[in-house]
């Protein structure tokens, strides 16, 4: 059964730093596009960031440039995203997506990924 399953997410303080993994079941992932994307109330969902598995390119949004990183283990079949110096507007249920067949590069753009996890919630707050 393919399935992506989110996890690491919470409540985290400013300042404070989460990571969050995405398993993935069911996907060779050897020759896909694994994204992260968030999404809160009454907001369309943004890419967040992507990672082509074929050559490891990485992708990020401007607004997480710098703050958040994308990897990969190939050994767990998981994408992580390092998320440090986190701000309220961060807040959002976070979720991650594969486009199977993308190997070569990746985008920020939902339309462009076939399954999706069913999310996890950061809380960026005080």
């Amino acid at each position: 059964q393919r399935q992506l399953v989110e996890s690491g997410g919470g409540l985290v303080q400013p300042g404070g730093s989460l990571r969050l993994s995405c398993a993935l079941s069911g996907f060779a992932a050897d020759d896909d596009a694994i994204g992260w994307f968030r999404q809160t109330p009454g907001k369309e969902r943004e890419g967040v960031s992507c990672i082509s598995t074929m050559r490891d390119r990485t992708l990020y949004a401007d607004s997480v440039k710098g703050r958040f990183t994308i990897s990969r283990d190939k050994s767990k079949n998981t994408v992580d995203l390092q998320m440090n110096a986190l701000n309220a507007e961060d807040s959002a249920h976070y979720y991650c997506a594969i486009a199977v067949g993308s190997g070569y590069v990746c985008y920020l753009t939902e339309n462009a990924y076939d399954y999706w996890g069913q999310g996890i919630q950061v809380t960026v707050s005080s």
